[in-house]
């Protein structure tokens, strides 16, 4: 059942498939474990569909019925990224739930394809980068990946699951190694990040037995299996936990709100940044264009305790919401998510050039938009979550060079390094600027 759950949402074509994994788990009752199974079937199948995508395609000989390729590409998820699970029951279960969903010819089209995957697979290293597999002691009895030699950039998309569209302007930046030591790093669920709200308690709720402090002082580290016990605690649900990365805190805190401002927040679900605005004492108009997301997030902010401060307001149309000035105005900015792959792994196949222009426009309108609702000496905090330059301190510089009357007082860039590296797991980038006049 889990295996047809996760097909159902790759099939689906939603542009985040891993958004789905929680709503069909809640619509079928499923239990923890199950859940948990169907968030690791569809979150690596993501992760590493690239290189599903080229094995698929050697195995099959050509092309292939989306909706087999989609099954194919969760059982091979199981016969090369999963130890837990034996061959006969990865390719048993897959045939089973392709006889059920195609029918019994591509059922015996898949059996073939995935027993030709086993004997496709090798235990150990083979020293050839269109054999191994990244991040497994495994490799492949073929070249299946593009030559990194003469196509590093197909190479890269093959054995690394990371598009062009990312690595080309990685490597002009950190080098080929920089780039592909970046790419390699969001092959896993990364660490899960959680805020302690109430600093001041004290001992540490037991969710956090075992977590690993941040830089941050309220900010823990644990692995990303602790995720469901962390949402499903006590301490979560009276507000004294919260997921949330060093670099999303430290975006909210360079606000600096204070008691009584009255705040602008105009992309705010799921609500994190708002409530450590609220939490300041400002208050907020919370706004964001879908009213799930608004629900979201008032569902966030009430759980943090600080409902009362903030007002929620859906954007009808897109329009950019109050008009009257502000003390301070945050825009969490709709970005390419480049510094959270790990974590947002369906980013990285939907943010291509085309994507990219319509967010340089989207960023830079909703920077005209903030400044016109901020007060004369107010402030303004422009995040987000990438570490694309291009979104972050060249947007910036542009609206601080066509607006004289606005000065850039300070900046956070955050690179996403892992946790035996020091952190923090998440990365980012935030500037606050000031209206002069």
């Amino acid at each position: 059942m889990i295996r047809r759950l996760a097909w159902e949402i790759l099939r689906s074509g939603q542009a985040i498939p891993t958004r789905g994994v929680s709503a069909l788990a809640a619509r079928h009752e499923l239990s923890e474990r199950d859940r948990g199974l169907l968030r690791h079937l569809v979150g690596c199948e993501v992760r590493r569909r690239g290189t599903l995508v080229a094995v698929v395609s050697h195995l099959a000989h050509g092309r292939i019925h989306a909706d087999l390729a989609a099954h194919l590409r969760l059982g091979l998820v199981q016969l090369l990224f999963a130890d837990q699970v034996p061959d006969h029951a990865a390719v048993s279960e897959t045939v089973g739930a392709v006889h059920d969903t195609l029918g019994p010819a591509k059922s015996r089209t898949a059996n073939a394809i995935l027993r030709a995957a086993v004997k496709l697979r090798s235990e150990g290293r083979s020293g050839d980068p269109r054999r191994d597999l990244v991040g497994r002691d495994l490799s492949l009895a073929a070249p299946v990946f593009r030559d990194p030699l003469r196509h590093p950039l197909l190479w890269a998309q093959d054995a690394l699951s990371m598009p062009a569209a990312f690595m080309k302007p990685w490597t002009r930046r950190f080098g080929e190694e920089g780039a592909r030591e970046l790419a390699r790093s969001f092959l896993e669920e990364p660490p899960l990040s959680v805020r302690r709200t109430r600093p001041d308690l004290a001992p540490l709720p037991a969710e956090l037995d075992g977590a690993v402090a941040g830089a941050h002082p309220a900010v823990f580290v644990l692995p990303a299996r602790a995720t469901g016990a962390v949402l499903a605690s006590e301490a979560f649900r009276r507000g004294e936990l919260t997921v949330q990365g060093e670099a999303a805190l430290r975006a909210a805190e360079l606000c600096q709100a204070r008691e009584g401002e009255a705040w602008l927040d105009l992309c705010a679900a799921p609500g994190g940044k708002t409530a450590v605005l609220a939490a300041a004492g400002a208050r907020v108009t919370a706004c964001d264009v879908s009213a799930a997301k608004i629900e979201r997030g008032r569902e966030s902010v009430e759980r943090l305790g600080v409902g009362e401060r903030v007002e929620w307001l859906l954007l009808e149309g897109g329009a950019p919401g109050p008009v009257e000035p502000h003390d301070g105005v945050l825009v969490d900015a709709p970005c390419s998510n480049s510094a959270v792959l790990g974590a947002r792994p369906d980013a990285r196949w939907r943010h291509g050039p085309a994507a990219r222009a319509e967010l340089a426009r989207l960023q830079a309108d909703l920077l005209a938009a903030a400044a016109e609702r901020t007060a004369v000496g107010g402030r303004m905090v422009y995040s987000t979550c990438s570490i694309e330059p291009e979104e972050n301190e060249q947007r910036v510089r542009a609206f601080c060079a066509s607006h004289p009357d606005w000065e850039l007082e300070a900046e956070l860039a955050t690179h996403p390094r892992p946790l035996s590296a020091g952190g923090p797991v998440d990365g980012g980038f935030a500037a606050r600027l000031c209206r002069n006049s």
